[in-house]
């Protein structure tokens, strides 16, 4: 089975990068961590830049899990990447991180993380950053 975490560069997805870590370790199973944007940087803030990735990757390196990072830029959204990736890995659990806002922020902006708590076909662990 294969844990996949939704990263973004904030705060919030380092909380779902290392709960993600935990559970992976827990159950020696293996972890995939997806970085999903529809344009490039200047587009969408959650967008991994180049040290972004490359922290990501050695942090997954040093743990000794099976353990990879994936980033797509093709055009589509992060919950239509990341529903067919839970789908194609068979994913056992989605790990997504939760940021608070205000109610105007989540009518104005939408929500990612609702979209893929409804969407998903797999268990969703939504992680709350606490800062």
């Amino acid at each position: 089975m294969t844990i996949l975490v939704a990263y973004v560069p904030r705060p919030e997805g380092q909380a779902a990068l290392d709960k993600g870590i935990e559970i992976a370790k827990r159950r020696n199973e293996r972890l995939v961590v997806v970085n999903a944007s529809s344009g490039g940087k200047k587009e969408d803030p959650s967008f991994a830049e180049a040290h972004d990735f490359e922290r990501v990757q050695k942090m997954l390196v040093d743990t000794g899990l099976n353990a990879e990072i994936k980033q797509f830029v093709r055009g589509k959204n992060a919950v239509e990447e990341i529903e067919a990736l839970v789908e194609s890995l068979q994913a056992s659990v989605l790990i997504i991180g939760l940021r608070r806002r205000s109610p105007v922020g989540k009518l104005i902006m939408g929500s990612v993380a609702q979209e893929l708590l409804l969407s998903v076909s797999c268990p969703v662990l939504a992680v709350k950053f606490v800062g």
